[in-house]
């Protein structure tokens, strides 16, 4: 089947197998491996990207699916002139990552959480991140990175 949709503010075609994962198309068609692979099972969130402004597993998605949709992958998230976004900046400035694998699914579950949240509470950060897991930080950096970056954007 044929899909088209924008990845990163660029129109990209291709034709994929029906059963073809979002996640896979990412990484495979689009060659953008910061979407990570983690467990093939919606339980830990390295694979989250944006479709359509929402925070989304895209290993819950078939490609076929996001036709039509405008996607961002962790790669979409600095600015062209390579700038990072506010959550990577807070990420990176706070240590809210270890092995760094989990990073890109956190940083884009984040991002999302703080557009419908601008303003939250550490607990209300923890619960709102209880779906991306991290296997190295216990969480306490993350969570740090996250009211950062909150902070940060009140203040601009």
């Amino acid at each position: 089947m044929e899909v088209t949709m924008t990845v990163n503010g660029n129109t990209v075609t291709r034709d994929v197998e029906p059963r073809t994962l979002l996640v896979h198309f990412i990484r495979d068609n689009l060659g953008l491996t910061g979407t990570n692979v983690g467990c093939d099972t919606s339980s830990c969130g390295a694979c989250t990207v944006h479709i359509d402004g929402e925070s989304v597993k895209s290993c819950t998605v078939l490609a076929v699916q996001a036709d039509g949709s405008d996607i961002t992958t962790i790669e979409g998230m600095a600015s062209p002139g390579g700038d990072l976004d506010p959550m990577q900046k807070a990420f990176h400035e706070n240590h809210g990552l270890q092995c760094g694998f989990c990073t890109p699914g956190m940083v884009m579950a984040a991002t999302s959480f703080l557009r419908e949240n601008p303003h939250p509470s550490e607990e209300e950060v923890r619960h709102g991140l209880e779906g991306n897991l991290c296997r190295c930080t216990g969480y306490h950096n993350i969570v740090k990175a996250v009211l950062a970056a909150a902070n940060s954007s009140a203040e601009a």
